[in-house]
């Protein structure tokens, strides 16, 4: 049966403005979008009154951690895509780190079977680069893209051998594949749990140096220039970083980066204490770096906004600032956060939000999603731009409690998600 989604506001990126919209969708494809000044024909259709919100594409998502093979007591691909559905998102990708890896074609084809029969939300999963991910021997590259990987990262730790790299993204090239990178030099960072700096000193705690990630950064660079591969950066956090990420694409190098939302509202600064939900790996870097990322996604240096949504239990967050493992909850927090402390503010259009959690994400990946136009894939979010709440991890669709911003009041909340044109949470 086809659907209308009545009286939807739609951003109009040309005008700058929000417009009222009818939306119908049939077959799983947006067919059909109308001036909302006029009633549409709804006979024989089921209708959704989106009541002004706004009706949005769906956000895509670029770097989740599903925790599913092997550590499902943190996250499970069902609690993982019904917290995606609840922020908004519905197309996620999911890192290799679990238990196995996931560096073989089977462990690609258990997340895909385990997704369409569990997921409410489309999972594109990535596969290592590395044999369990240990940096020491390369995965079957072909074998996996057949199995259907969407590219090549192994997120979590930095591949430290050049070589191994430079051979990886040759490789990732003669397969028209992207090579997705964790920037971090091992030999600046172990036993370190926040960045370097005052809250580190405060505390006794061995800091991570900027340039831990940014000579990662420096080298890859290199290296895709001299392979021709797209290389992607993952969760950006320092200036120096931006610098090189920025001089490569001036130099026509195919560079492409993302940044996390608690890298563009926290910095070391802002941490209270020794609060594991505060530790998350790149760190909370200085208020410089912070205002460094924002400047270089509002520029295009950076592309994209992802999550990095990295769920753990409350047991592994209670060991504290040191013992604890790094990583946050991210997908229901990430678009009312943003909303809330650019949007809201003035610093950015509400427009230029939306295309970098959907078009640009589309964009950088080759993804058929990511926009609201007839003939496009019927993944949408309605938003209530006006709703106002506080952030409660104990109603988190999320296995995950740990996040930094229990308490905020945060306004524009999702409150309804489509897939492939069926509604797979209605908060409405």
């Amino acid at each position: 049966m086809a659907i209308w989604i009545i009286n939807g506001n739609v951003w109009n990126d040309e005008a700058e403005r929000l417009e009222r919209k009818h939306i119908r969708v049939d077959g799983g494809i947006v067919t059909n979008i109308e001036d909302g000044e006029t009633a549409p024909d709804t006979a024989g259709c089921e209708v959704i009154d989106a009541g002004g919100k706004l009706v949005s594409a769906g956000f895509i998502d670029m770097h989740v951690h599903l925790r599913d093979p092997g550590f499902e007591y943190k996250e499970d691909i069902a609690s993982g895509t019904q917290s995606a559905a609840r922020g908004g998102f519905t197309t996620i990708a999911c890192m290799p780190n679990t238990r196995p890896v996931t560096d073989t074609p089977e462990t690609v084809q258990y997340i895909k079977d385990k997704a369409k029969r569990e997921g409410v939300v489309r999972v594109l999963p990535y596969a290592a680069i590395t044999k369990n991910e240990l940096g020491r021997e390369l995965t079957d590259f072909a074998a996996l893209k057949e199995a259907g990987a969407i590219g090549f990262t192994d997120d979590g730790v930095g591949v430290q051998n050049a070589q191994m790299m430079k051979d990886a993204m040759a490789l990732a090239r003669s397969l028209d594949m992207p090579i997705i990178a964790h920037c971090e030099d091992d030999s600046l960072v172990k036993g370190a749990a926040v960045t370097e700096g005052a809250f580190a000193r405060k505390h006794g705690l061995k800091g991570i140096p900027n340039e831990s990630e940014a000579i990662h950064v420096g080298r890859d660079i290199l290296l895709a220039e001299a392979t021709g591969v797209h290389y992607h950066v993952c969760h950006v956090s320092t200036e120096q970083s931006v610098r090189l990420i920025r001089l490569g694409k001036q130099l026509g190098i195919r560079v492409t980066a993302e940044v996390c939302p608690h890298h563009l509202v926290l910095s070391d600064e802002d941490i209270p204490g020794l609060d594991a939900n505060w530790k998350m790996n790149p760190p909370l870097r200085t208020p410089r770096d912070v205002e460094a990322v924002i400047e270089a996604l509002e520029d295009g240096t950076i592309d994209i906004i992802v999550t990095d949504h990295a769920p753990h239990s409350a047991e592994e967050k209670a060991k504290g600032m040191e013992l604890a493992p790094f990583g946050i909850v991210g997908f229901e927090t990430a678009f009312p956060l943003l909303y809330t402390k650019f949007v809201r503010t003035g610093r950015w259009s509400l427009g230029f939000l939306l295309q970098r959690m959907t078009a640009d994400p589309a964009r950088v990946f080759g993804l058929p999603s990511g926009k609201l136009a007839p003939g496009a894939p019927a993944d949408l979010t309605i938003i209530d731009l006006e709703k106002e709440r506080q952030v409660d991890p104990d109603t988190f669709a999320s296995k995950g409690r740990n996040t930094p911003f229990a308490g905020w009041t945060l306004q524009g909340w999702p409150v309804l998600t489509m897939v492939d044109g069926a509604v797979v949470w209605s908060g409405i």
